[in-house]
């Protein structure tokens, strides 16, 4: 008779594989499960920007309505970290990477059906709580499935996001050559419909729907209260504070601030991306040899050494090379840090600690490209890069001091 007890998220990954495959096996095909889930909604989310000025001129929206837009997605994302893992330590893992893979694609539907603002205003919404309950999940699923080798696990997930900011860019480009931006949905939905059928079948959890405590206070009291944790959240802080502004600035840095062309930013911004991919499994790998500490350390200095490159870079030649080099510093940091915060979280807990975290720098991160964008008005963008500087070598320090 089959059993009718509950999987948990401690429980179901524990299977009959003895050892920690990346790419078979059950650990292995869950990983790529939600990797590919994750380049899937990235590449959805990252494609809006490129083909913001066609959506603006098909709906008839100005660039204040479609700000807002893009506010209601990142803010309901940045929302949602803590309570989608704080609900899956309670409920499961599975129940809500379904979840918020079911609720991306129909927001991802309703974006490019929307017939008026209204309707993309909604469909944002939606969007951005499907992506929203999404990523903290997965990255507490990596760790629950990978011990000896969760390093190269977290690398190899979050190298999948970079792919999908460099798929996000191909498709834009095709799209607007081809056909309308409406388009450009419809593979990203495909894939996360297979993937949502893929977790399905293959996860070992049970659905578990119930109201269950976010235990707010507690998780507050774990990570501000006489703890490190408060530390290396302020680290992180000031990292997703640099990393949102060079996202979202360093391609008009580029050619307004340098006077380059812009095709100059468009092969930077790629390259920013493209070096990530490479950059973020291979920093997981090497931190399950390697001292974690010293690498977060070494990764946060190398890439504010190269920021200081971009900023005095003379020719568009120096700034590329310098752009690549602060990459390997910038995004060899999060697999390495979230992987040692995993280890340290308390097990019944992991995951939403880890979503508070993110809620936190997320959101507070996401005042980046403000910072940038307000100094570079009332100064210039070397003094507003600079500042960049600061924060990396700020997050250096407290982390080679509290770890």
């Amino acid at each position: 008779m089959p059993s009718t007890e509950t999987v948990t998220p401690a429980t179901a990954q524990s299977g009959t594989d003895d050892e920690e495959h990346l790419v078979r096996g059950y650990a292995g095909r869950l990983l790529v499960a939600v990797s590919v889930g994750w380049l899937a909604i990235q590449s959805g989310r990252l494609v809006l920007s490129p083909m913001l000025p066609a959506i603006s001129a098909d709906l008839g929206i100005s660039d204040a309505q479609a700000g807002f837009a893009f506010t209601t997605l990142w803010g309901l994302y940045a929302v949602l970290q803590f309570p989608s893992g704080r609900l899956s330590d309670a409920l499961s893992r599975k129940t809500l990477l379904v979840a918020g893979l079911g609720l991306s694609a129909v927001g991802f539907t309703a974006v490019a059906a929307a017939p008026s603002y209204a309707f993309l205003l909604a469909g944002a919404a939606v969007l951005g709580t499907g992506a929203g309950l999404y990523p903290t999940v997965a990255r507490a699923l990596v760790s629950d499935l990978y011990t000896a080798k969760q390093g190269r696990a977290f690398g190899l997930h979050t190298a999948s996001g970079d792919l999908g900011g460099v798929a996000s860019a191909g498709l834009a480009a095709a799209v607007l050559a081809y056909a309308t931006w409406r388009a450009a949905f419809v593979p990203v939905v495909v894939v996360v419909v297979a993937v949502l059928v893929a977790l399905h079948v293959w996860s070992r959890e049970d659905y578990v729907v119930e109201a269950r405590s976010l235990a707010v206070r507690d998780t507050v009291g774990r990570l501000l209260v006489g703890s490190r944790f408060r530390w290396l959240l302020v680290a992180y802080t000031l990292y997703a504070f640099t990393w949102q502004a060079t996202a979202a600035f360093l391609p008009t840095f580029l050619e307004t601030g340098k006077q380059f062309a812009p095709f100059v930013g468009q092969v930077a911004f790629g390259v920013l991306f493209g070096v990530g991919a490479v950059v973020k499994p291979t920093a997981g790998w090497l931190s399950d040899s390697v001292s974690r500490r010293a690498l977060t350390v070494g990764a946060l200095v190398l890439g504010a050494t190269a920021l200081v490159g971009v900023v005095l870079a003379d020719s568009p030649a120096v700034a590329v090379a310098a752009v690549a080099v602060f990459a390997v510093g910038l995004l060899a940091f999060p697999p390495v840090m979230q992987s040692y915060l995993m280890d340290a979280f308390p097990d019944g807990s992991a995951g939403g600690d880890l979503g508070a975290m993110r809620t936190v720098y997320i959101g507070v991160g996401a005042l980046g490209p403000t910072y940038v964008g307000t100094t570079a008005t009332l100064a210039n963008y070397d003094l507003a890069f600079w500042g960049l500087v600061v924060a990396l070598l700020a997050a250096a320090g407290i982390v080679a001091r509290v770890t």
